[in-house]
């Protein structure tokens, strides 16, 4: 990926959703490839490969899913989806084909190219290795397998470990329920959501401020859980678990 040119291809069939993100990305340093409909989508990211691709689902030739599928069996590429569907089922199903996350039309600018910004960074420390997150005054090294906060260490049981530690690796990226039971307590459990529940509780203990009001370890309602980034979430939320 080129620091100072990241290319961004955005599949969309509606002419005004694409100047307005061809602008706003322009505007962040971006060059811009469009296509209208799956198809092309699919013909550009492969002839013209982009560091980033917005996909939205209600496409006039076949449904974004198909795209994400597609893509997603040879291409690594972080991928965003825009749709005005918002279901928590539709959410999951497209996350787990392998979209690294998912925007609700009507959405702003701001909030898309944070989650962008997010998606880049993950991607970028996956390739080049990086095992060292940082979230506010939380540190996560993954190499070292050390928690601190404030420059202090964290005791952390091995669950609490894992947890966080898949959770970090997806960092500023949702990670759904059922990918976190299955790398935390095995595929048996992927009906067991209480776990994740009980454990998150006790992590946000550990980390936040206000284990009440998270803003490191937010909650993507009835989809999973997220290591918010700076940009990402602005604002703290009010919940239990």
């Amino acid at each position: 990926m080129s620091e100072l040119s990241p290319k961004v291809l955005v599949i969309d069939d509606e002419i005004q959703i694409r100047r307005f993100l061809r602008a706003g990305f322009e505007l962040e340093g971006f060059v811009v490839e469009e296509a209208e409909d799956g198809a092309e989508g699919i013909r550009l990211a492969t002839l013209k490969p982009s560091d980033l691709v917005i996909l939205d689902l209600g496409l006039p030739d076949m449904d974004g899913a198909v795209v994400v599928e597609r893509l997603r069996s040879w291409s690594g590429v972080p991928l965003i989806v825009l749709s005005v569907r918002s279901s928590e089922e539709e959410k999951v199903h497209l996350l787990e084909l392998g979209a690294d996350d998912y925007v609700v039309k009507p959405f702003g600018m701001a909030e898309l190219l944070a989650r962008s910004r997010a998606a880049l960074r993950r991607r970028l420390r996956a390739s080049s290795g990086e095992h060292l997150i940082k979230i506010g005054s939380l540190s996560i090294d993954l190499a070292a397998r050390v928690v601190s906060l404030d420059g202090e260490r964290l005791i952390l049981t091995p669950k609490e470990y894992r947890l966080l530690q898949v959770l970090a690796q997806h960092v500023g990226n949702v990670v759904t329920h059922q990918l976190l039971l299955k790398e935390v307590w095995g595929s048996t459990h992927l009906r067991d959501t209480h776990y994740l529940r009980i454990f998150i509780r006790k992590l946000r203990q550990k980390i936040e401020a206000d284990p009440t009001q998270p803003r490191i370890l937010v909650t993507e309602l009835g989809v999973g859980y997220r290591l918010a980034q700076s940009g990402v979430e602005s604002k703290p939320e009010v919940t239990s678990a």
